[in-house]
């Protein structure tokens, strides 16, 4: 299944101005996060947690940033 990224990624523009920005923060590669984020590759548990703690949202709302259903 795919998912859509979409709200995501505007939390990554609001806080961090670039995906690039947000690669270094995560201490992930800038291709391995745009691999995650078009499907190619799937986020680790800790990576979705640490997303949550840099981002800065709840981790009640994961579902609505990492599993939406792409329509």
């Amino acid at each position: 299944m795919d998912f859509d990224y979409s709200k995501l990624r505007g939390r990554i523009k609001e806080i961090y101005g670039t995906q690039d920005n947000f690669a270094d923060a995560l201490n992930m590669g800038r291709v391995s996060l745009s691999q995650r984020l078009t499907g190619k590759l799937e986020f680790t548990q800790d990576e979705i947690m640490k997303s949550c703690e840099l981002l800065k949202f709840d981790p009640s709302e994961i579902p609505s940033y990492f599993f939406t259903p792409m329509v």
